[in-house]
């Protein structure tokens, strides 16, 4: 049914649950997880500012997709050590959503599974809602993990 799943994360609590969420159906149908992070380009500046400030020998790990590289490796080490063989990651540039939407698209995803977070109230009707977004234009069936 679901043999390819698509999971958005940032390294936050309700992206967390989500990756839980994922972890826990993968288990059980054997399905491959393709984890989807997106970050905003930084300035030329900043990264030879923070590569000055760093050590020599770590200057060459300064980059704009540090922290979203290290996100998805935790997600990904989390998923091996809960028994999930197959995990491929992507930092991808701009949108969250469009990353997700787009990674499912390349990889024919069958699922999405996203968080809740920023869908209560009146900012559910906003656009910019990851969740929103993804639910209106999935090239698949979506899961959102409530989270809140």
């Amino acid at each position: 049914m679901f043999g390819s799943i698509v999971v958005g994360t940032d390294g936050s609590e309700t992206a967390k649950k989500a990756v839980g969420q994922a972890v826990d159906l993968a288990k059980e149908i054997g399905a491959s997880v393709h984890l989807v992070s997106a970050y905003e380009p930084v300035s030329g500046t900043r990264l030879t500012e923070e590569a000055k400030e760093a050590p020599g020998d770590m200057q060459w790990m300064i980059n704009e997709r540090e922290d979203v590289d290290a996100t998805l490796e935790d997600a990904a080490e989390r998923m091996r050590e809960a028994g999930v063989d197959e995990v491929e990651t992507y930092a991808r540039q701009g949108d969250p959503a469009d990353a997700i939407l787009d990674v499912a698209e390349e990889r024919s995803a069958d699922l999405i599974i996203v968080g809740n977070k920023g869908m209560t109230g009146a900012k559910r009707f906003l656009l910019g809602s990851v969740p929103n977004k993804v639910s209106h234009h999935a090239p698949c069936s979506v899961l959102i993990i409530r989270t809140t």
